[in-house]
């Protein structure tokens, strides 16, 4: 059966009163289906993006029997199969099984964990995380008290670049290097060092005192920043090395095209084709890693595999107004979205790119992120600073958000405004 309650955005701005979490929360999942506007919705946890060809046809062929023939990556490396109908739960769940994408029926929306796509792919990193996320994975799935966590509660590994250490999740580890990984919580700007061989235990740890500590004051919250007076005192300061990755005010995605282990690409808006997983899995060498920026590191595909990529439009270049943009659902798959925001973003990129708007430090990669909203919810919205492209009924209100005290003063602009806004928005920088 299909719940009624929609998803609650994830994100809680800095400063910002706490939501209501006297409820459980609302977070679809494999087997939990969300009913929007468009049919049913189910979002599927990979634990670091991670998927093997035949768990990505899986997907793809599940997208067009049940759904509406397109896959969507999320702001946490996961994918959701859209326009479902509402008896179509039992098969999902058994073609999710075939393939091993559904390990715990107890467990599968708790398993959010994000990882640094690139890990042991080139020499940035200090550790392959990888080998962390199959460990997490495995014994969060077999530990009962883990089932408490909420469906929004997220868990970050970071290789030492500093990609998804600033994601704003729950329970970060960043390796080091030489020397022991750092355990985050929160947003704390202090860390603890963990000893070599206990990582993925001093996590679960961490999130395990977590839910005692809300037991024992009796209060109920879905992050550890929503509590932060229940975290653990005494930790040290954040070494000098790890105070830019922390503190980064937005993650850096992968780029695009060819890499020194394989390739990446990008996905506009995170939406696909079954067409265009398959292009994917015939490109690869065998694995996918999906990003939580909406894109997929192919590890080991050869370059001369990039042409097709691009030719079933795949972003392949970098520099483009695309890199770092990010819309809501809006019409018509959300009653609440005052404009199908999609479209219009959509319009206003390739305008951007037109124009030359993503050259420079402009509206490309060395902008800031852009997300479209079609109501006040912002669901799926960046953390740290952006762009915020709000639906008004009668246009869209420009805005730089996020933890600054700097940002301009809001700018209401027609569609056909709205390139040029955004470009500029983009380009600030202070």
């Amino acid at each position: 059966m299909l719940a009624a309650m929609p998803p609650t955005p994830d994100a809680t701005a800095p400063g910002a009163a706490v939501p209501d979490r006297g409820r459980a929360d609302a977070c679809p999942g494999a087997l939990r289906l969300h009913t929007a506007d468009d049919g049913g919705l189910a979002r599927v946890r990979l634990p670091g993006g991670l998927l093997t060809d035949r768990q990505a046809l899986a997907l793809a062929e599940a997208s067009q029997a049940l759904g509406d023939g397109d896959l969507e990556t999320t702001s946490r490396g996961n994918v959701q199969l859209r326009g479902l109908a509402p008896d179509c739960g039992a098969d999902l769940a058994e073609r999710l099984r075939a393939v091993g994408l559904l390990p715990s029926d107890t467990h599968e929306r708790v398993r959010n964990i994000v990882a640094s796509p690139l890990a042991g792919l080139d020499a940035e990193g200090n550790a392959d995380v990888q080998a962390w996320v199959r460990e997490l994975d495995e014994r969060l799935c077999a530990s009962d008290w883990a089932a408490g966590l909420s469906g929004k509660f997220l868990f970050a590994l970071d290789d030492g670049r500093g990609d998804v250490a600033s994601l704003d999740a729950d329970v970060t580890l960043i390796a080091a290097p030489g020397g022991p990984a750092l355990l985050r919580l929160g947003r704390a700007e202090r860390g603890h060092p963990v000893e070599p061989g206990r990582e993925v235990t001093a996590v679960l740890d961490a999130a395990r005192a977590f839910l005692e500590a809300l037991r024992r004051s009796g209060r109920a919250a879905w992050h550890l920043r929503e509590v932060p007076d229940l975290l653990p005192t005494g930790s040290e300061p954040l070494p000098t090395a790890y105070a830019p990755t922390v503190r980064a005010p937005a993650a850096v995605a992968a780029p695009v095209g060819a890499l020194p282990g394989g390739l990446s690409v990008g996905m506009r808006f995170g939406r696909a084709s079954a067409a265009q997983w398959r292009a994917l899995v015939a490109a690869s060498a065998g694995e996918l890693r999906l990003t939580p920026w909406r894109g997929a590191v192919l590890p080991g595909a050869p370059a001369d595999r990039l042409p097709a990529l691009a030719a079933a439009g795949f972003r392949t270049e970098p520099g483009s107004p695309w890199e770092r943009a990010t819309a809501c659902t809006g019409l018509p798959g959300c009653a609440r979205s005052l404009a199908d925001v999609r479209a219009d973003a959509a319009r206003a990129l390739d305008a951007a790119a037109g124009a030359g708007a993503g050259t420079g430090a402009g509206a490309g990669a060395g902008g800031l992120p852009v997300h479209w909203s079609g109501c006040e919810r912002r669901c799926g919205h960046p953390a740290g600073r952006w762009v915020d492209v709000l639906a008004t009924g009668h246009g869209y209100r420009v805005t730089v958000n996020g933890p600054t005290t700097t940002a301009g003063a809001p700018v209401d602009v027609r569609n056909e405004e709205m390139a040029e806004a955004v470009a500029e928005a983009r380009r600030t920088t202070k």
